[in-house]
């Protein structure tokens, strides 16, 4: 297999993993998912200029904002896998190991904190939600989740790739 296509494999599987997870923890501990429909508005808004809002759920709706935060997610998963490459090489996905990953997992939750939570009136790092700390614990979760998830997809595609 390409390194290209395990780059794209392990993007897609670790996603897939996260979003999972994120499934289970709804309907075993009521905590909602992530609405990507509002990264979807978030992103079409960008295309008219406007790349913050007070609050992303009172800016006007834009027709596909759901798919088009679906998209924008798995291709940031992939983007992500490709930031492992980057710093692991190639090597690690012939012969991936759990560390890295999950650094670069954890790593990941630097995208809502920084850029979009703020971009979309949560603030920093979830400052302006009613409990921060609890949407810190969960964007962390979720990131690890997502490490773990860059490691078990990596490792699928090493025995795939192996010749």
């Amino acid at each position: 297999m390409d390194i290209g296509l395990q780059v794209l494999f392990t993007g897609i599987g670790a996603t897939a993993l996260m979003d999972g997870a994120m499934l289970a923890r709804e309907r075993i501990l009521g905590v909602a998912k992530p609405d990507y429909g509002f990264v979807g508005r978030w992103l079409a808004h960008m295309a008219h200029g406007q790349f913050a809002h007070a609050r992303i759920a009172a800016a006007p709706a834009v027709r596909g904002e759901r798919a088009i935060g679906w998209a924008a997610h798995y291709a940031i998963g992939i983007a992500f896998a490709g930031i492992l490459y980057g710093s692991a090489g190639a090597g690690w996905f012939r012969a991936p190991t759990i560390g890295i990953a999950l650094a670069v997992g954890i790593a990941t939750v630097a995208a809502p904190f920084l850029v979009m939570q703020p971009a979309m009136g949560a603030g920093f790092a979830a400052s302006r939600t009613p409990r921060p700390n609890a949407a810190r614990i969960q964007s962390i979760a979720t990131h690890a989740i997502f490490g773990l998830g860059l490691y078990g997809a990596g490792l699928l595609s090493s025995f795939i790739a192996a010749p």
